[in-house]
């Protein structure tokens, strides 16, 4: 199993392989995607019961039931689907001389993903690197060893039946840290990291790394209800930012209310009676007294940060003093306060009248996702196919030189 070799092989390997994965045609990878999707339902029964061995812990994020497996083999046959941007010509025109010029889309060559519970991760990482051309080098958590070793087996034997590199898909050591600190520093073998999970996490690899890396950040989601919101769409828009699934990072983290929206206590009180434990203070509902540190959390848990502000500037000012930069939303009927809360943010992703859990790249139509960006350079927001590409030019002349 390659789990036992160490990452500079693992990563020397994976190098080798991207050099057959970057060339194949998009009918080829399609087609391994289809069958690497039957082949996680065919051997859903394995994948449970190697799970069952993980689950020492309750934890919902590492937890696969039938259900999930076949979306996460559902994801696989959705990026099957999507279009190949390798080789799309972004940019084209000949220069005076008569050269010829284009800028396409290539893939970025060996990537490293670092995450934590999600097995699914572990699919849909590689559904996603594989179709943009790329391979992946996928550092899980110790504590979905097991279904994370299933998973990779069955990528590898479709990889293998096709006649392919295995090694286009890698299971690197989780038994500790030591293997993320050498995936991170393998400047040369590596060409991009993508760390997935929490602050600790995502802090650790950007720190520490000397390969690039691009930061998906914590999400410390936010909505603001102004004074004209609807009340009926607020509750639902909160209620199902904060309650739908608390471990995932589109989750709602924060509620700010303006201070003449008439429904307040009714709003406050529902998240109350759905089990959310409210963090705040002289609020009109019972909650536990708010420290500085609840405002920057992200819970991921029936937790909730809440609020009362002064309109829709100063619920501004505390998202862009609090926020992950990942998602906030408003909930408003007043066009110009929804432009001002608009234009005044500086996050990934911007809700008007909708849940924050909406940020998601299967939402977006991407299929899969490789994770959300908060950072501004290269990828911002769900990032999918086209995120995972760099690009190339390609000048063809006819003997020109240059005086």
């Amino acid at each position: 199993m390659t789990h036992t070799m160490n990452v500079t092989e693992l990563a020397t390997r994976a190098a080798r392989a991207s050099r057959t994965i970057r060339t194949l045609p998009r009918t080829t990878k399609d087609e391994v995607l289809r069958a690497a999707a039957g082949a996680i339902r065919e051997h859903t029964d394995a994948i449970l019961a190697a799970n069952k061995v993980d689950l020492v812990v309750d934890d919902d994020r590492l937890l696969l039931t039938p259900e999930r497996i076949e979306g996460i083999a559902s994801g696989l046959d959705q990026v099957a689907a999507l279009p190949d941007p390798v080789g799309e010509v972004l940019e084209g025109r000949t220069m005076y001389n008569g050269i010829r010029m284009t800028k396409r889309r290539v893939p970025i060559g060996v990537i490293g993903i670092v995450y934590e519970a999600r097995p699914n991760v572990t699919v849909d990482a590689f559904g996603l690197t594989f179709k943009s051309g790329n391979v992946v080098l996928l550092r899980g958590s110790k504590t979905a060893r097991n279904t994370n070793e299933t998973l990779v087996g069955i990528l590898r034997k479709v990889l293998e039946d096709f006649g392919l590199p295995a090694d286009a898909v890698c299971l690197l050591p989780s038994d500790d840290h030591s293997s993320v600190t050498e995936l991170v520093t393998a400047r040369g073998l590596v060409d991009l990291v993508i760390p997935r999970g929490g602050a600790g996490l995502i802090n650790a690899v950007v720190t520490q790394a000397t390969v690039p890396t691009i930061e998906t950040g914590t999400g410390n989601c936010h909505v603001y209800v102004d004074g004209t919101a609807d009340p009926a769409k607020a509750r639902d828009i909160v209620l199902n930012g904060k309650t739908r699934r608390v471990s995932v990072c589109n989750a709602t983290e924060t509620v700010l209310i303006d201070a003449s929206y008439p429904q307040a206590t009714e709003l406050l009180q529902a998240l109350v009676d759905a089990g959310v434990i409210i963090h705040g203070d002289d609020l009109p509902v019972e909650c536990v007294p708010a420290t500085d540190a609840d405002w920057a959390d992200e819970y991921l848990s029936m937790d909730i940060a809440a609020k009362i502000v002064s309109g829709v500037d100063d619920a501004i000012d505390h998202i862009r003093r609090y926020s992950s930069g990942h998602t906030d939303a408003i909930v408003a009927q007043d066009a110009d306060v929804i432009d001002t809360f608009v234009e005044g943010l500086d996050s990934a992703v911007v809700m008007v009248n909708a849940s924050t859990a909406f940020t998601d790249g299967e939402q977006f139509g991407m299929g899969a996702e490789i994770g959300i960006s908060t950072q501004k350079l290269h990828a911002r927001g769900p990032m999918a196919l086209p995120e995972l590409t760099t690009t190339t030019w390609t000048l063809r002349g006819d003997g020109q030189t240059r005086s």
